[in-house]
């Protein structure tokens, strides 16, 4: 199973100048979607920003991002109110490029789309069976070179030096290498996002990134939180792999980015 980050290889993300992506997906509306009612779950990062990693953002009361060496991912209020170009750029300064996920906002004029990747949340259901992985390490600062070298080689999202500190992240080695981990990344109130899941390819089809999702799981659920997981919505066997582990679909969305003018 390959890992459930939008920024996957093999994903075709639309640059700027290339041909426009197809419009972003609708949300799943319905009414029995699983937890359409948990709107923290629709801004993820501002939610995070605001709680669980508070300590790590930096910006003002309308845009909030973490430091360039932990995640690139940014949390926005309100995509509606008035002020928030202004903040955008008060927080990023002029031609920089700004990551724009779980929205489709209407850009500005100077404004440019740099790409876009439609992409898929899923959430936790009662089939999920999460349980402790007797081979799983816990990994940190000390494993960050190896952590790097692993997502560097399998893409499975962004990865930067510091993107250990948003978690809890465990990992299998063989013969001191380390060929498979997993972790957690936003935590929206009462949730807690599972990625960087991958696996090294010397390594893969023996169900090392399942076992270290139920892992991960185990740890969310036992502190009392909920997991959830984001993919690109292209990479159907992870969905179908996360799916069968006992995660559902709430709703689609588009993962992206722009550059200020």
């Amino acid at each position: 199973m390959t890992s459930p980050d939008p920024t996957l290889s093999g994903a075709h993300a639309t640059s700027a100048g290339a041909a426009p992506a197809p419009a972003a997906p609708a949300p799943v509306a319905s009414p029995d979607a699983p937890f359409a009612e948990e709107t923290v779950l629709d801004s993820p990062m501002w939610s995070s920003l605001t709680g669980f990693h508070r300590d790590l953002a930096i910006g003002n009361e309308h845009v909030l991002r973490y430091p360039a060496d932990v995640s690139p991912f940014v949390g926005v209020r309100d995509w509606e109110h008035p002020d928030v170009w202004d903040a955008i750029l008060d927080v990023f300064g002029h031609d920089a490029v700004v990551s724009v996920s779980h929205a489709d906002p209407v850009l500005p004029e100077g404004w440019k789309p740099e790409y876009q990747l439609p992409g898929v949340q899923l959430v936790q259901t009662d089939r999920l069976k999460a349980r402790p992985e007797e081979e799983a390490v816990e990994l940190g600062a000390a494993d960050s070179e190896d952590m790097l070298a692993l997502t560097a080689l399998t893409k499975p999202g962004p990865f930067l030096p510091r993107t250990h500190e948003l978690g809890r992240y465990v990992g299998i080695r063989r013969e001191g290498r380390l060929v498979a981990m997993a972790g957690e990344r936003m935590h929206p109130g009462g949730w807690t996002e599972i990625s960087a899941v991958c696996v090294h390819p010397d390594h893969r089809r023996q169900g090392l990134a399942s076992r270290l999702v139920l892992d991960v799981a185990h740890g969310i659920q036992q502190r009392g939180d909920r997991a959830l997981l984001h993919a690109s919505a292209e990479n159907t066997s992870a969905i179908a792999g996360y799916q069968k582990l006992g995660f559902a679909l709430r709703r689609t969305l588009t993962f992206g980015a722009v550059r200020t003018p």
